[in-house]
């Protein structure tokens, strides 16, 4: 038996916002188990990439409001991890 782990967590810099909630990094951790090792890195990387994906899309997105001064790519904080652990 194998487990995906996915950890993702997103942070607002002080500077953005006023609401404080929105300024911890608090991480949303997922699991889910798979029968073999195959099929638990398939999944691995089907979310890594889209992950991948919509990162670069929300990077464009903020680029382009950085562009009209109305945001800053550098006040947002994205992170995740994907991992496939041995149960």
């Amino acid at each position: 038996m194998w487990v995906l782990m996915y950890v993702f967590s997103d942070s607002v810099s002080p500077a953005a916002t006023d609401d404080r909630a929105e300024w911890r990094l608090l991480p949303t951790v997922v699991f889910k188990e798979f029968s073999n090792e195959e099929r638990c890195k398939a999944a691995k990387s089907a979310l890594e990439g889209s992950l991948q994906e919509a990162g670069a899309k929300l990077r464009s997105g903020l680029e382009d409001l950085k562009s009209l001064r109305k945001a800053d790519p550098a006040q947002v904080i994205i992170a995740y991890n994907v991992e496939c652990l041995p149960k």
